[in-house]
């Protein structure tokens, strides 16, 4: 694959219609707020979040936890204004991995819900871009 089909994939918006993109508008701006949600709770509790925090991959619970809010902030932020909408998503859709897989393994579904309906919501946000009403489009009109 070539480095201009990655770009294009990550940068360029493919072209849907109004209706597509009003969908897409509204489950961007709903699920990151309610995503965001998350990351400005544990904020709040820094802390006493901080030092408690999981560390599933190995890199320290700090540095895992400041990961988990640029994920759940800056990501979510990106992610409702379609700003550089695919790339958001790769921190986001990775912690919701991590939440589900790692952190939640072996629970019972009503615990790993939240986190596997995010997960899927962001992966297949993912394939189907931001739509008209992004950062993103707007850049690739003015192009």
């Amino acid at each position: 694959m070539s480095i201009e089909k990655i770009k294009n994939f990550f940068l360029v918006t493919p072209e849907v219609s109004t209706g597509e993109s009003l969908i897409l508008l509204t489950a961007r701006v709903i699920f990151g707020f309610l995503f965001m949600s998350h990351g400005i709770a544990k904020w709040i509790m820094f802390k006493d979040i901080t030092e408690a925090f999981y560390d599933p991959i190995g890199i320290g619970a700090t540095l895992s936890f400041w990961l988990v809010l640029f994920a759940e902030i800056l990501c979510s932020f990106g992610f409702i204004l379609g700003a550089l909408f695919r790339l958001s998503l790769i921190p986001m859709i990775f912690s919701m991995c991590v939440a589900v897989f790692i952190i939640h393994g072996g629970d019972p579904l009503n615990v790993v819900e939240p986190a596997l309906m995010y997960l899927t919501i962001f992966a297949l946000m993912f394939f189907s871009g931001p739509g008209e009403f992004s950062i993103d489009s707007i850049i690739r009109r003015m192009r």
